[in-house]
């Protein structure tokens, strides 16, 4: 089967999009490969169909939880065994599924990067026949993206284990991220594909103004269709949300915070058009595929232009026009030179946290490698009296040090531990019987419930008992009030994996270069996106694609800059000079002049004259023409 051919029968489209073609095409000759294509470039499809071709399970290294599962779902509904492993997931269900992997002929096996690095994995992936190892959000590896990922360095590691081609994917590398990206995964030969990233239906539009809730408004009941709205706070989401609603427009907010049910819904919702506006911080839209997005709008100015350039790409993937809009004022660049001091915090006080958390969890030194927290921030800064954003990117530097990894969307599976006697437990008469077939189902399905809680599969439980997963959970509480079971039930949380035991005061290695080099790193970028928002003359277009390396370009002519341009007013010089040798025929007056041009609203007499006599020293016009 060719791989047209593949394409057609799993996905149903009878031709790939630019550039997808070359790209599996170099996949399927064994090339290791970096595919740049832009937000909704159909990414997915270039390994995808690969993996399909070729014998064995291909390897997807991803940071985004729910990305992965949508991902999984999808090849499942194609007919196509997928599987993932994730943050959330205990030691026994990842082993099961590592098991899965190796013996069940599955094509796509999804890993969260903090996975590569354990024993466990190692050891199952040597046994492996791996097709291809694919690098998803591949910018995360390099240093100088604006993502970088500790844990995707061991990806690389992961080369001298498994001998089979990568596949690295991004919709955002600039040049020199993206020759990063190609030494770090030990490409063999470099091979780098990239499409171009213009956006001829996408209209950037930048405005400064100090009445932003006005112009938010303007945009909403100006613009018909589907909008992104993006703000920086989880509580802007939720009071802008509540400000369109007051004036009459659908709408509501997203951030991760949110309970994951929750987020479903609301995305959902948005998606099949019963809520018209999202108000989001930057975790809404990853893996979102809405086609028909007709506005984002940017209320805060994001601190990276290729943060800006993925969200504004979730506009207009239909082809059809819409409009990606930035507002701001002297508020957004003040707050951006904070941000950088802010996102910055002295080693010294980094260190502290890192002891902090340490001490809230009361792990001694040299204990807690490999333990799992679970994490709240506000309550951890509430119990130290410290200022949350400050103590947020501390965290956030330890983990691009090693010491920890930070994740904000971890599902964490309801696990259930039998608390009574095995012999016990068969003299126990329920009212209900289907406690008691549940019972059964849990004994026949998971090992050691009688030694520690154990994650179990709600949706797989719920199907075997013959009820839904809400009917399933009110089961399992009433158990835990007859004292038969301990109930832990399933969550959305931030976790913290510890990478080793705790360090003495010293010892903890935050290594100043790297903390130098990221600095300047965030420092460059955010003065790129300074001089975007400020600039008067460039078209918006074209200066985002030569920040990401494709210099010859058009100006797009729907930008604010290149509609300004348009239907800019020409000078007075130019009008002048004009009308006095095409109109005049270079013969005139000074009351020609004046007559013509010295009115209310249009020129004063004094610039009027001012200019004449500037045309004449130029010898644009002829001081000899002037009638007496």
């Amino acid at each position: 089967m060719t791989a047209q051919e593949t394409l057609k029968e799993y996905w149903g489209y009878d031709s790939f999009r630019p550039k997808q073609e070359e790209i599996v095409n170099a996949a399927l000759e064994g090339r290791d490969v970096l595919a740049i294509l832009p937000t909704g470039g159909g990414k997915s499809v270039c390994f995808q169909v690969p993996g399909m071709m070729k014998d064995g399970i291909a390897i997807v290294v991803t940071p985004l939880i729910a990305l992965m599962k949508d991902q999984v779902q999808n090849l499942t509904e194609r007919g196509i065994r997928a599987l993932c492993i994730n943050a959330g997931m205990g030691p026994k269900e990842v082993d099961n599924a590592l098991n899965n992997a190796l013996y069940g002929d599955f094509k796509f096996l999804y890993v969260s990067p903090e996975r590569l690095g354990t024993r466990l994995f190692r050891s199952y992936i040597q046994e492996m026949n791996v097709s291809y190892i694919v690098v998803d959000e591949a910018h995360c590896i390099s240093q100088w993206g604006y993502d970088f990922r500790p844990d995707y360095l061991q990806i690389g590691k992961l080369r001298e284990l498994v001998d089979a081609p990568v596949i690295a994917v991004t919709a955002t590398a600039t040049p020199r991220v993206a020759e990063d990206i190609m030494e770090r995964l030990m490409f063999k030969h470099k091979c780098l594909i990239k499409s171009g990233f213009e956006r001829p239906n996408l209209s950037y539009v930048v405005r400064r103004c100090d009445d932003k809730l006005g112009q938010l408004l303007n945009i909403c009941n100006g613009v018909e269709g589907t909008g992104i709205v993006y703000v920086r706070s989880r509580k802007k989401t939720e009071e802008l949300a509540a400000f369109l609603t007051s004036n009459g427009i659908s709408s509501s907010f997203y951030h991760a915070g949110l309970g994951q049910q929750s987020r479903t819904d609301r995305q959902e919702q948005w998606k099949s058009g019963k809520i018209r506006v999202m108000v989001c911080t930057n975790a809404f839209g990853m893996g979102i595929d809405k086609p028909d997005v007709r506005f984002v709008i940017h209320f805060d100015v994001p601190d990276s232009p290729e943060a800006y350039f993925q969200e504004a790409g979730r506009g207009g993937r239909d082809g059809k026009r819409s409009f990606a809009v930035m507002l701001w004022n002297n508020s957004d660049v003040k707050r951006l030179r904070q941000l950088e001091t802010v996102s910055f915090p002295s080693l010294e006080y980094i260190e502290d946290i890192y002891h902090k958390v340490h001490i809230f969890y009361q792990i001694p030194y040299d204990a807690g490698v490999g333990r799992q927290l679970k994490f709240d921030l506000e309550e951890f800064c509430k119990h130290f009296k410290l200022q949350r954003s400050a103590a947020y990117y501390a965290i956030q530097y330890i983990e691009k040090t090693s010491h920890w990894t930070y994740s904000e969307d971890v599902d964490i599976s309801t696990k259930v531990q039998i608390m009574v006697d095995r012999n016990d437990l068969y003299d126990i008469q329920f009212q209900n019987p289907r406690l008691t077939y549940l019972l059964e189902i849990l004994m026949r399905r998971y090992t050691g419930l009688y030694s520690y809680p154990v994650p179990i599969d709600e949706d797989y439980v719920a199907a075997q008992v013959g009820v839904q997963v809400p009917m399933l959970r009110q089961m399992l509480y009433q158990l835990s009030l007859e004292h038969v079971i301990r109930y832990v039930p399933c969550d959305h949380a931030t976790v913290i994996f510890l990478h080793h035991d705790r360090l003495r005061p010293k010892n903890v290695n935050l290594d100043p270069k790297k903390y130098a080099l990221l600095k300047e790193s965030f420092t460059s970028r955010m003065q790129k996106m300074l001089d975007y928002v400020s600039e008067e003359d460039t078209c918006r277009s074209s200066y985002l694609l030569e920040y990401f390396g494709q210099t010859e370009s058009a100006d797009c002519g729907s930008c604010d800059i290149c509609r300004a341009a348009k239907t800019a007013k020409p000078s007075l010089e130019t009008e002048m000079t004009a009308y006095i040798n095409d109109e005049l025929g270079g013969n005139y007056t000074l009351d020609d002049i004046l007559s013509h041009f010295a009115a209310p609203g249009r020129y004063s007499q004094e610039e009027c004259i001012s200019t004449l006599r500037k045309l004449i020293d130029s010898e644009c016009v002829t001081r000899n023409g002037v009638r007496s």
